[in-house]
């Protein structure tokens, strides 16, 4: 799911220390830098929004 980063997102992200990126799953792969799932991890890789980005979410995300 595309959403778009906006300065509420930022600081709510910040503030409650969200977490939705592939470094963050437990199906990410640090080696290599990929999905034990098969998805692209490129578009999921930002661990710091800025306003005005999407930050794309995925369905199979598990947190650590």
């Amino acid at each position: 799911m595309d959403s778009p980063v906006d300065a509420r997102f930022v600081e709510e992200a910040r503030k409650f220390r969200l977490r939705f990126a592939c470094p963050d799953c437990a199906y990410f792969q640090t080696e290599s830098r990929s999905c034990s799932n098969g998805y692209p991890a490129a578009p999921h890789l930002v661990t710091d929004p800025v306003p005005g980005s999407v930050v794309i979410f995925c369905k199979s995300f598990e947190l650590l």
